[in-house]
């Protein structure tokens, strides 16, 4: 059973997020919450998988929350619920950790998907904001926030591995990934977490980000087959 919290100021919301949720055997909604300093104590105490965490809230926004919570609970996931003008909160939220940025208005199948998809290691972007993402992804590449990992696992990625770095970079799911190099999306998902464990990079926000800084996403890798 996969425990999820919802975070969002507006009850409506949270009230049509649990009944939608709740009709799935394996999810339950264990808490509403109506702002970030709400959720991070409903997480002491009800120790939830996922949180579904608005970025706009009062008292403590999301992404300041999204914060916390990688800190003092680094196993919860968090799916960012946005909209299209969020870019800040996105960025920040990205850079903490979050798992998924799904834009609020989606289809219930959408979210079905990202909370199954992050509850088993993976991220989830919608789609429609892949572009965006990627622009984010570079935004951060360009700041003082940068990622360092060892050289020596640098020369030991193979080409294909490189070329799942790439599209990381571009901010495409799994799916995209998959669709795009010929690949299982269960064997896009090994690639990526051996390429997290080698270059011991937290998440794959923090991939993404090597991936613009590094010029990985500006590189002509060739095709897959180059291995």
């Amino acid at each position: 059973m996969i425990k999820i919290i919802v975070a969002d100021d507006q009850q409506l919301i949270c009230d049509s997020l649990k009944i939608v949720l709740n009709t799935q055997e394996d999810f339950e909604v264990i808490d509403t919450v109506q702002n970030g300093k709400e959720a991070l104590e409903s997480i002491a105490k009800n120790k939830p998988d996922i949180i579904l965490m608005d970025v706009r809230m009062p008292v403590m926004d999301g992404t300041v929350c999204t914060k916390y919570v990688k800190e003092k609970y680094p196993d919860v996931k968090v799916i960012i619920l946005t909209t299209f003008d969020d870019d800040d909160f996105i960025f920040s939220a990205l850079k903490y950790g979050a798992s998924g940025y799904l834009l609020k208005g989606g289809s219930p199948q959408d979210i079905f998907q990202a909370i199954r998809t992050v509850y088993a290691g993976g991220a989830m972007i919608n789609p429609n904001i892949t572009e965006k993402v990627f622009k984010l992804f570079s935004k951060m590449a360009q700041t003082n926030y940068s990622i360092s990992v060892d050289q020596t696992e640098i020369q030991n990625l193979s080409h294909s591995e490189w070329l799942i770095i790439q599209q990381v970079g571009f901010g495409l799911s799994n799916k995209e990934i998959a669709a795009k190099l010929f690949l299982s999306e269960g064997t896009v998902r090994n690639y990526i977490s051996k390429i997290l464990d080698k270059l011991q990079l937290r998440d794959r926000t923090q991939l993404a980000i090597w991936a613009v800084q590094s010029g990985t996403t500006s590189k002509d890798l060739g095709s897959k087959d180059e291995d």
